[in-house]
């Protein structure tokens, strides 16, 4: 096992602690900090020219918009969820036309639209 393999796996292993000791809260945050990370990671690759590590970033990125769509309690949530639904589907149809056009732009504006819920799901008191 070379270093890069024992690397990914050591990152593979501390995600899973994360994950399993996490709270929903907590599984939500990380979920936004993954994906900030996969929408900065396809504007890297962009600018650097590789479409393919590209192309993964923005694919990791619309899995994780739609685990958090999924993650969505219409009843309790009401409009605010029903709102975020249609955001979260707005910013994979974006993230699907960078990934087809290496649109950095696009990729920047969904950044925008989840940066201020991402803070605000950080700032907000955890309850479980």
């Amino acid at each position: 096992m070379n270093s890069i393999s024992r690397a990914a796996a050591y990152d593979d292993m501390a995600t899973k602690s994360m994950v399993m000791g996490a709270t929903s809260h907590g599984l939500v945050r990380l979920l936004f900090e993954e994906l900030s990370g996969s929408l900065k990671s396809a504007e890297f690759y962009i600018e650097h020219g590789d479409e393919a590590n590209m192309r993964k970033s923005l694919s990791k990125a619309s899995r994780i918009l739609a685990g958090l769509q999924g993650s969505l309690d219409f009843e309790k949530g009401g409009e605010i969820a029903t709102n975020l639904a249609e955001l979260y589907r707005f910013c994979i149809k974006e993230l699907y036309r960078a990934n087809t056009a290496a649109d950095k732009e696009a990729i920047s504006s969904v950044r925008a639209l989840i940066d201020p819920i991402q803070q605000a799901w950080s700032d907000m008191p955890q309850n479980d």
